[in-house]
């Protein structure tokens, strides 16, 4: 049984519930597409665009600019929304959206990227990292390990000031999680701060959130398509599904978000009791992946703001 630690911070008002379940009907009635194969309704799903009605806006305080971040044998799409006035030199956060390693993209999330970087005073790298069945684990690992490191070295021309974080949703603070302990053990730079939200932190959990809140929005059952074109065979390791690693010793300071009505509920409280430093909030009658809704959801408005006051804490002005 999972049990709310001492010291967690439980954010609840009045609408969360009505607010979720309002949005979780309008899901349950929309009108079903054509009977597609998992692969094809993967491709059609991929070029759907946000309903700025949920997702909102992007915040105008901020100028967002395309990026092209060239690797080793790729090229990935990535975008960074500096606040105004974009010259001042800011620490830089890079960004994984959620999508449970296959789908997702950086237009679904846009609103909150822009928006903690406006009242964070931080720039936001928002990255599409490659995905599976195409490109199964670990490339979208390598893909976050390796655009950290350019980071570092591009800083001074995306107006880095040195100091580096890393965060994401659901898959992507999979991916933010297990680059931070591949950066640990490979003796890499960390990156100075991580943010989890609502992350996916291991596979066929036989936990009380998942016997709680199963198919609340997102389905974790054991057996499903999308992980096993993203997971390999076998033992798993570590930096795929980071609940297992045998230590959390050495990871950079963390702020965990949580979900009440979440299956990865327990993933969150179970990874943030084991780290050194970490502050988690859990955010009750809210459903699984509720930062890509912010239109729709004031649990998501009022997350915005807690991250980027919790940058403005760890990144003070210089």
């Amino acid at each position: 049984m999972s049990t709310v630690a001492e010291g967690t911070e439980i954010v609840t008002m009045p609408a969360f519930k009505a607010e979720t379940d309002a949005l979780l009907a309008r899901f349950a009635t929309a009108p079903e597409g054509p009977e597609l194969d998992p692969y094809q309704a993967l491709l059609v799903d991929r070029q759907e665009l946000p309903d700025p009605e949920l997702a909102g806006e992007c915040d105008p305080r901020t100028r967002p600019e395309d990026l092209c971040v060239t690797l080793p044998g790729r090229s990935l799409r990535a975008r960074i929304y500096r606040p105004i006035p974009t010259d001042a030199p800011r620490p830089l956060l890079l960004w994984l959206h959620g999508g449970g390693f296959i789908g997702g993209d950086l237009r679904d999330i846009e609103c909150a990227t822009s928006g903690i970087a406006a009242a964070g005073n931080i720039n936001v790298v928002s990255l599409n990292y490659r995905l599976a069945p195409e490109n199964p684990y670990p490339a979208g690992l390598h893909d976050v390990r390796d655009t950290l490191d350019w980071l570092r070295d591009h800083g001074p021309e995306l107006n880095g000031d040195g100091r580096i974080a890393v965060g994401g949703q659901s898959a992507g603070a999979a991916l933010a999680a297990g680059a931070c302990l591949l950066a640990r053990d490979e003796g890499r730079p960390l990156p100075d701060r991580q943010i989890l939200c609502y992350p996916s932190l291991d596979l066929d959990q036989a936990t009380e959130s998942y016997r709680l809140f199963d198919g609340t929005f997102l389905s974790i059952a054991p057996g499903r398509w999308s992980s096993a074109q993203y997971f390999p065979e076998g033992e798993l390791p570590a930096t795929a599904v980071p609940l297992r690693a045998d230590t959390l010793a050495g990871l950079p300071p963390a702020l965990v978000l949580a979900a009440g009505r979440d299956p990865l509920r327990d993933d969150a409280r179970n990874y943030a009791a084991r780290l050194d430093q970490c502050r988690l909030v859990e955010y009750a009658d809210t459903m699984h992946a509720f930062l890509n809704f912010p239109a729709a959801l004031s649990a998501a408005r009022h997350a915005i703001e807690l991250i980027a006051a919790d940058l403005r804490e760890a990144f003070p002005r210089r």
